[in-house]
């Protein structure tokens, strides 16, 4: 069964430009585009005879201010206009292309040719990205976002975003989480190549098995997800491209080191093999093997760590068909806990994590009917972790299939479209820790559909629905709706509805938790979570003294109606139960980007959250109290400013966190009313990431930066550091800042010129 679990999964699709027929955006500008009212297309440029998309290219009507940009797979959807005869179509280094519009041919594909003369290439754009096209509330976050910063792995790519924060979950580990609209990672589904990767298992370090060098794009979606992707998306899901095997970009060297003794080396590679035939490979070594105690506890401030990651991809193209498929394989090893000096009495914390990886997409294309598609995504996990927490061990397997068949066309005319399929999931996962024993095989098979209407220029409605058919927990339905409203060129409001399924898995999701000497008591058999979550945003671009500018605002409110609910303000003590009472996340903010001057932008945006769940159901102490770890105000500007061609850049990203709740571990706690607790509140902080960035010609870039500048840590997160095998020791459940302070580094990338 294990060798089947895993060679099945040679398979899997992706529409046009070979990424999945799942991708949001490109159904929103390919599919639900009204043929009568609407221009459509796609620009591409030409390499090795491959076609490739260009993303973020401008489509603007001549004369007018009427204008889109192409969404992640080079697509594009525009209203015609009366008087408008010309259509301009540019992008950054490239030539740009004016075609005159008959009116006959209302599908267009455009190939545009890269500008010869120029050697190096300036991108421009705003700060602040947001899909035009797309229904859900989505920032594109792209590789010029991404070189603000190191971004040496996911976990490390949202220090510029206000919507993603990203914390240490404990002081042993080294393990990051996230949090999103008020709730952590495991809300939100993460893809990649729209292939649900960060989950399960992976959940603990998942977000550091992505280098950050791999990355094209990240789109960050809001708010439940489309059905075609699952039911697992609860407060939002996030989509993550990376390098394709006919990248333009055949090469892309990276190095890094930095002022810890952490080594960092990256290695992209694409090679056309034939016409119709390419290949990829990304390489990442990665190390740190000095010890940090910079507080002085004894305990290594991060883990000693080495990892190796790789994957190898092929890609087949052609008119009508068009297939990708590969093999990705990861190794970490960690190793942290009390300094070497105590020798072979020391507590440490050991992980070791092997995981093997094989996906396919294919799709079927239908060049005359660009609205019609099949695909199918495949795709096999096998995972293994070990770990040991002083004396406790810990072992974890997980087993993955899981298979997405989608069609989309349209109903008469582009104004109506849908894409429906099926799919089957089957997740097999077994974890002891110390003498508790998990297992559980999910079967999961599903169907879906999702429907959408256009109103040209106006509105765009997305209904779904799926049921699945789960072995353990029945059938579930998950229904999920979507409205854009556009009030003007420039204004839009979205609206959005639905309902997240999960099953949660307590001991990889907590792991920072069990770095102590706390008794784990599962205190009944755990069911699945359940939310609803609502939201509504507004867009607006605008210009400020003719610059570009945006601003956006934004409110979600997640409802639980069972969660897993993780407790640990009884001292020596972590209990894991089901929810009784309510439990929601409210989360507001607004942003603002702006560009006063050429080539510098300012991004300024604020978050608020309000986030409570009820504690104590089990013991009969039912009270609703503020979430732990979870800061009410957050506050974050960035700018950044180039030099013509990019020669120079520099980027700088300042966060203020509010002060949030902190377990409160007094002896003999009971949960309490909120106005009449006992509570602790860490106090906020500030905290300052900065970049500068030198390009040369011959296609070498250096950077030189430094994180955490304002030099805030945390002086005290383990509690009874000094006796880590004695009942009190706790290296989890008080971690509220950082732990390390200010940290300089410096890289280079190497990215040859055509």
């Amino acid at each position: 069964m294990k060798s089947f679990y895993i060679w099945i999964s040679l398979l899997a699709i992706s529409p046009v430009w070979g990424q999945s027929v799942s991708n949001q955006s490109a159904v929103e500008s390919t599919t639900s585009v009204a043929a009568e009212s609407m221009v459509q297309g796609t620009v591409g440029e030409v390499v090795n005879g491959n076609r490739i998309p260009l993303i973020g290219a401008s489509v603007v009507w001549a004369g007018t201010t009427k204008g889109t940009l192409t969404d992640s797979l080079g697509h594009f959807a525009l209203a015609k206009q009366p008087a408008a005869k010309w259509l301009i179509i540019s992008y950054v280094g490239y030539q740009p292309d004016t075609l005159t519009f008959t009116g006959v041919n209302t599908v267009l594909t455009v190939t545009l040719t890269p500008e010869k003369t120029l050697k190096e290439v300036t991108v421009s754009g705003g700060p602040g990205q947001i899909d035009r096209i797309n229904p859900i509330q989505t920032e594109l976050i792209t590789q010029r976002t991404l070189a603000k910063a190191a971004c040496c792995n996911l976990s490390e790519s949202f220090e510029t975003n206000a919507s993603v924060s990203v914390s240490y979950s404990d002081a042993v580990t080294g393990a990051r989480q996230i949090q999103f609209l008020g709730l952590g990672g495991q809300y939100v589904q993460t893809n990649v190549e729209n292939i649900p990767t960060i989950r399960g298992l992976a959940t603990t370090f998942g977000l550091s098995f992505i280098p950050g060098t791999w990355i094209t794009s990240i789109d960050v979606g809001k708010g439940a997800g489309s059905v075609v992707n699952g039911y697992e998306s609860m407060s939002g899901q996030m989509n993550i491209e990376l390098q394709k095997p006919d990248d333009k970009q055949t090469i892309f060297l990276n190095g890094y080191v930095n002022s810890f003794g952490r080594f960092e080396g990256n290695a992209n590679w694409s090679k056309t093999l034939s016409k119709k035939w390419s290949m990829g490979v990304l390489g990442h070594a990665s190390t740190l093997q000095r010890e940090i105690d910079q507080n002085n506890d004894g305990f290594r401030d991060l883990p000693l760590y080495t990892q190796l990651n790789a994957i190898n991809r092929y890609k087949y193209s052609s008119d009508r068909f068009m297939a990708q498929f590969g093999v990705k394989a990861l190794y970490e090893d960690r190793n942290g806990g009390q300094l070497s000096r105590f020798g072979e009495s020391r507590y440490s914390f050991l992980n070791t994590t092997k995981r093997l990886e094989f996906f396919s997409k294919t799709a079927k294309l239908y060049p005359d009917k660009p609205y019609k598609g099949l695909g199918l995504i495949l795709n096999g996990v096998h995972h293994e972790q070990s770990a040991r927490f002083g004396f406790a061990p810990y072992d974890g397997r997980q087993q993955t299939l899981y298979a997405n068949l989608i069609y989309q066309t349209i109903i008469d005319n582009t104004n109506h479209s849908f894409k429906t399929g099926i799919s089957y999931l089957l997740d097999d996962y077994n974890e002891t820790y110390k003498t508790i024993h998990t297992a559980r095989t999910e079967s999961v098979p599903g169907v879906f559909a999702e429907y959408t209407y256009v109103y040209p220029d106006k509105l765009t409605l997305v209904a779904g629905g799926r049921v699945d058919f789960h072995n353990l927990y029945g059938t579930q339905f998950t229904p999920r709706l979507h409205l854009k409203y556009n009030l003007s060129d420039n204004v839009a409001l979205r609206a959005s509805a639905g309902r997240g399924f999960r099953v949660p898995n307590p001991f990889a999701e907590n792991f920072g938790y069990l770095v102590s000497s706390r008794t784990v008591y599962l205190k009944e058999a755990l069911r699945p979570e359940v939310s609803w979550n609502y939201g509504v945003s507004l867009t607006n671009d605008f210009q400020v003294f003719g610059k570009k500018a945006s601003f956006s605002m934004d409110y979600h409110r997640t409802n639980f109606q069972n969660q897993l609910v993780v407790d640990i303000e009884h001292p020596r003590e972590l209990y894991f139960y089901n929810l009784q009472g309510p439990s929601f996340a409210n989360s507001f903010q607004v942003e603002v980007n702006v560009q006063p001057v050429k080539r510098f932008d300012i991004k300024a945006a604020y978050r608020l959250f309000d986030v409570r769940q009820s504690m104590g159901g089990p013991f009969g102490e039912e009270r609703l109290l503020p979430k732990m770890m979870v800061s009410r105000d957050r506050v974050l500007l960035n700018a950044g400013y180039a030099l013509p061609y990019d020669k120079w850049k520099f980027d700088a990203t300042l966060q203020w966190n509010g002060p949030r709740r902190i377990p409160y571990l007094a002896e003999g706690y009971v949960h309490t009313s909120y106005q009449n607790m006992p509570t602790d509140y860490a106090p906020g902080f500030y905290n300052l990431n900065a970049q500068l960035s030198r390009a040369f010609r011959s296609g070498w870039e250096i950077y030189l930066g430094g994180e955490n500048l304002t030099g805030f840590r945390q002086q005290n997160p383990i509690i009874a550091p000094n006796d880590p095998f004695g009942p009190s020791f706790d290296a989890g459940a008080h971690v509220w800042g950082p732990i390390t302070g200010q940290m300089v580094y410096l890289g280079f990338r190497f990215k040859p010129q055509p």
